[in-house]
């Protein structure tokens, strides 16, 4: 088998500077999502080529979801570069457009190409060393399963299947499988025509057309964000345009709260402390701030929904400032919470309690200082008490989504969560007019920060007045307390609960 000197200095030269690290990339998967004229599919072509001549033993499989697509497609683009780069001389690459499809190099190693429609075609193939799926998002995820089976056994390099798609639908199986939670040994790119260095002047001004003449489009199509098949609640354009304007804007942290527990199970205030974690669950988008007033509101698990969330923000001026989101125990979701609200200026607490009140009665035990107190009916006494605790029902819960889906359509600028964004792509009227995740997705986030808005109003708005309490609004057996207490247990009271002067 002959060997090639192939000098790859120039390779840089040669490729965008946003795939040109992914040369060495050896993850089992390789997932290029974007807009058009990114050079993702170009990219995939180069780095089929340059394995084909620095590897041995090479049997790389092209994939479309159907056949006859292939040739004016992946053909056409690997065929290309084998041309630019000045290589034909070392590839037997087939003329005729009734030729099959099949692409060698001097040094043994070839190419083939099948469409998933040509189920006898693909069963004859054997020994395959790498595979790379064009137009990914054709597929289903059968497809994908059945390739990931056949993409084993021992070869002399790295095993790996290349993606490529344009992310056309939010709820497809593709963002599932590689883009709502990491998946192991594998590796996510997103990319749009302005990673494109090569893109010439004249297609760089039609994609950039559409910003006025459908700006829907140049979201989905030019930007490479998710795109919506239905009628979402919320403005889809809007909530696309902050998600591509939120890719180049790194968090200022990411991690989770460590702590002392006490006699009591709760933590030692003056034990919590930050711990940074790339893969954690508490995201920050802005750090605390001296004497700003801040809100915490989160929805429990429930109605099949495994995950607990949290969103806090700066009262001042309604901004997104933290979230939290993980499938966790009660008990350590409830932790979690605590350290993050008194870590912002402790901050005024309130949870969903429709499917789940022990986070309120733990930090109700804890005596956190600032809970958000809602009033309901006795059903003995049918009285009016004050309770902590958010309670999302027939006539709130259109509330605070009405309320959310105004502050999307206003004040966009304010949400910082791409999460959260995404969220709200698949977030639609059901048959009945009400709104709710597709199913298949989840809303828990969006119901979390509904509540975080709608609770404002119990938290001051102002820097230099940060509480906005009453011993009128606590429950019963804290206004007892405060009955018993001195005057110097008072004051100590007041300043442990956060009341007003007044009180």
């Amino acid at each position: 088998m002959p060997t090639i000197n192939v000098d790859l200095n120039e390779l840089p030269n040669l490729t965008n500077d946003k795939f040109y690290p992914l040369y060495n990339n050896k993850d089992r998967y390789l997932v290029l999502m974007g807009g058009g004229g990114s050079g993702k599919s170009v990219f995939t072509a180069q780095k089929v080529i340059v394995r084909m001549l620095t590897e041995k033993k090479h049997r790389f499989l092209v994939l479309r979801k159907v056949a006859k697509t292939l040739r004016e497609s992946v053909f056409m683009e690997i065929k290309n570069v084998i041309y630019r780069w000045g290589l034909e001389s070392l590839f037997k690459i087939p003329k005729g457009t009734s030729s099959e499809l099949h692409i060698t190099c001097i040094n043994g190693n070839e190419i083939l190409f099948a469409g998933l429609d040509d189920v006898e075609k693909l069963k004859s193939i054997s020994g395959i060393t790498s595979i790379w799926i064009e137009e990914a998002s054709e597929t289903m995820p059968e497809d994908f399963r059945q390739l990931d089976i056949r993409l084993r056994g021992r070869t002399l390099h790295y095993k790996q299947l290349m993606i490529t798609f344009n992310p056309i639908d939010v709820n497809h199986w593709l963002k599932k499988e590689f883009f709502d939670k990491p998946k192991p040994n594998a590796t996510t790119i997103h990319s749009t025509y302005k990673d494109n260095k090569f893109l010439d002047n004249e297609a760089i001004r039609v994609l950039e057309a559409f910003k006025e003449t459908d700006p829907y489009f140049y979201q989905v199509y030019a930007m490479g964000e998710w795109g919506v098949l239905g009628k979402t609640i919320f403005n889809a354009r809007i909530v696309s345009e902050r998600i591509s304007y939120l890719r180049t804007k790194a968090p200022v942290k990411r991690g989770f709260f460590a702590f002392d527990l006490g006699p009591d199970g709760k933590p030692v205030d003056d034990s919590i402390r930050w711990v940074n974690d790339s893969d954690s669950h508490i995201v920050l988008f802005e750090d605390v701030k001296d004497k700003h007033p801040y809100v915490l509101g989160g929805d429990t698990a429930g109605e099949g929904s495994d995950y607990f969330s949290g969103h806090v923000i700066d009262n001042t001026n309604g901004k997104q400032v933290a979230r939290i989101h993980q499938q966790f125990d009660e008990i350590d979701y409830t932790r979690q919470i605590y350290c993050l609200g008194r870590y912002y200026n402790t901050a005024l607490i309130g949870l969903e309690v429709n499917f789940s009140t022990y986070p309120t009665r733990k930090l109700e035990e804890w005596h956190y200082p600032k809970m958000y107190v809602r009033e309901a009916q006795d059903s003995y006494t049918h009285r009016l008490e004050k309770r902590f605790g958010f309670q999302t029902n027939k006539i709130t819960r259109p509330l605070i989504v009405s309320n959310l889906v105004t502050i999307v359509k206003e004040s966009p600028e304010l949400l910082n969560d791409i999460s959260t964004l995404e969220e709200m792509l698949t977030f639609v009227k059901n048959q009945n007019g009400r709104p709710e995740a597709q199913e298949g997705s989840k809303d828990d986030l969006i119901m979390g920060l509904a509540i975080t808005y709608q609770i404002r109003d119990q938290q001051t708005y102002t820097i230099n007045n940060q509480v906005k309490f009453d011993v009128s609004k606590l429950p019963t057996d804290l206004q007892e307390d405060w009955n018993r207490a001195n005057p110097e247990q008072k004051k100590y009271l007041a300043q442990k609960w956060g009341l007003t002067k007044g009180a």
